[in-house]
């Protein structure tokens, strides 16, 4: 198999599994209605615990991670050193999903779980930054950039050098899909996690 089709490969089934609208799901399952017309309308974990579900929201978080982990795993296995275009298949699915025209999530949780995946010292300092950052301000906007912009650094120090444009490339995406939530945190008016939007 040549290695334009194992890249196209590895791309198309990030994108299938990034995908895979778990928050939706779970809300409709549990009888929370249509995720999107509540809160923020994102389908992401943030906007299942406004539905007051602190387990879905949980689940969600799980799973959305879970994709992202998953993807590059199944690259690297069937198709190895293409496991950099699964994880950005899957954060691109996550974030622009087919069968909800491409409005989807934010991709935070899912970006965390191919961090895991391309090298886990890479998810392990975005967990860091991420959960440090959230319970400092109580900011999940915030929380959820920065860890994203930790990813591609923490990948050139660590020495996973060949990780850091896929990173990068993301850590851009994740800052341009909350431009309204930076526009709200230089006003001051960004919700923090626990208070009533």
């Amino acid at each position: 198999m040549s290695s334009a089709v194992e890249t196209l490969l590895s791309l198309f089934v990030g994108y299938l599994l990034g995908s895979v609208p778990f928050g939706l799901i779970l809300t409709r399952l549990t009888g929370g209605g249509d995720l999107r017309a509540i809160g923020s309308g994102n389908i992401g974990a943030t906007n299942v615990l406004r539905t007051g579900k602190k387990g879905v929201a949980a689940a969600t978080l799980l799973l959305d991670l879970g994709k992202g982990l998953a993807a590059v795993l199944i690259a690297r296995h069937l198709w190895p050193d293409n496991e950099a275009f699964a994880a950005l298949g899957a954060v691109l699915g996550h974030c622009f999903p087919v069968w909800l025209r491409f409005k989807g999530g934010k991709g935070v949780a899912t970006m965390m779980g191919i961090s895991l995946g391309l090298a886990w010292p890479i998810g392990l300092a975005y967990a860091v930054v991420w959960l440090g950052v959230l319970f400092a301000s109580r900011i999940s906007s915030l929380g959820g950039m920065s860890a994203a912009v930790a990813a591609p650094v923490a990948a050139l120090v660590l020495g996973y050098t060949t990780y850091v444009p896929v990173l990068g490339l993301l850590a851009l995406l994740v800052l341009f899909l909350h431009r309204e939530n930076i526009g709200r945190l230089r006003a001051g008016t960004e919700p923090k996690v626990g208070s009533k939007k």
